[in-house]
């Protein structure tokens, strides 16, 4: 028997059943929580901007996969680190994301604030021999709430690219002297994605992360492999993933699918919500 990564794709309005669906058909998070009791859902908060600008999280996003993961998990939390240009308690805030949070009895981290760090050394690094992170990002189970956008420097921002904010650096702007696409690989080398949703309620395209247009989308893409689900969500964008360095390079290494022929698509066709989106 063949076995292909599976990867869900749903069309439909900005409801929690939409959300409940992708999950499911996405793998779900109940295996996930047998190895792990906490969960940490990792957000985009690169700006302060809302939902529907399709530069951050969707909050209602965020509260369907919390529900999910309150059945699988005995801890979840939902967390962000502070970006050069945005504070991430302030980004919580003014998105909404607050307010999911409080209503659902989970707390907000701010990972920049956490004391407790530990060194990973990365092996067959691309630019970055070794990284600092919160121990708590270690002993958890990791769950990408990332968004369907472009972006100017690594052509998409995705699940990989959404890995890049568990760093606790404030200054995140320094690592693109390094090269992000490289950086974003080494990250994803040695902290794991368990989950991955891809928000595309509302997408960006254009000069992304952040000055790009907003595109009602009214999709969903998720999987537990995030190179799947990243690779899909380019060929949902008319983008060849194999253009895209950090996909590519990340497949190259092992860490997940970029084989269109490897991957089954469930629910609906990449043929059936495919929009080719302007680039920067």
């Amino acid at each position: 028997m063949i076995w292909l990564v599976e990867v869900a794709l749903v069309k439909g309005p900005r409801e929690l059943e939409v959300v409940y669906r992708v999950i499911e058909l996405g793998g779900g998070l109940r295996k996930i929580g047998r190895s792990f009791s906490r969960a940490l859902i990792k957000v985009n908060f690169i700006s302060t901007k809302s939902y529907e600008t399709g530069v951050t999280t969707d909050p209602l996003v965020v509260e369907g996969l919390i529900h999910k993961a309150q059945e699988a998990f005995d801890e979840v939390f939902v967390v962000e680190s502070d970006a050069s240009m945005t504070n991430a308690d302030k980004a919580c805030e003014i998105t909404g994301m607050k307010h999911v949070c409080e209503q659902s009895g989970v707390e907000f981290l701010n990972l920049r604030r956490e004391k407790d760090k530990t060194k990973l050394k990365i092996s067959n690094y691309e630019t970055l021999r070794e990284i600092d992170v919160p121990q708590i990002v270690v002993d958890s189970a990791v769950i990408s709430a990332a968004k369907l956008k472009t972006h100017s420097l690594t052509g998409v921002s995705l699940g990989m690219k959404n890995m890049f904010g568990l760093l606790p650096d404030k200054m995140k702007f320094k690592y693109h002297f390094k090269g992000i696409s490289k950086v974003v690989v080494d990250i994803n080398t040695v902290l794991k994605s368990r989950f991955t949703v891809i928000d595309g309620f509302y997408a960006l395209e254009g000069p992304g992360p952040t000055s790009g247009m907003p595109v009602k989308m009214d999709l969903l893409i998720a999987s537990r492999d995030v190179v799947a689900a990243d690779a899909t969500a380019c060929r949902v964008m008319g983008i060849d993933p194999v253009e895209i360095f950090h996909i590519k390079r990340a497949y190259e290494k092992g860490l997940g699918e970029i084989d269109e022929a490897e991957i089954d698509v469930v629910g609906s066709s990449i043929g059936e919500v495919k929009k080719r989106f302007i680039r920067s």
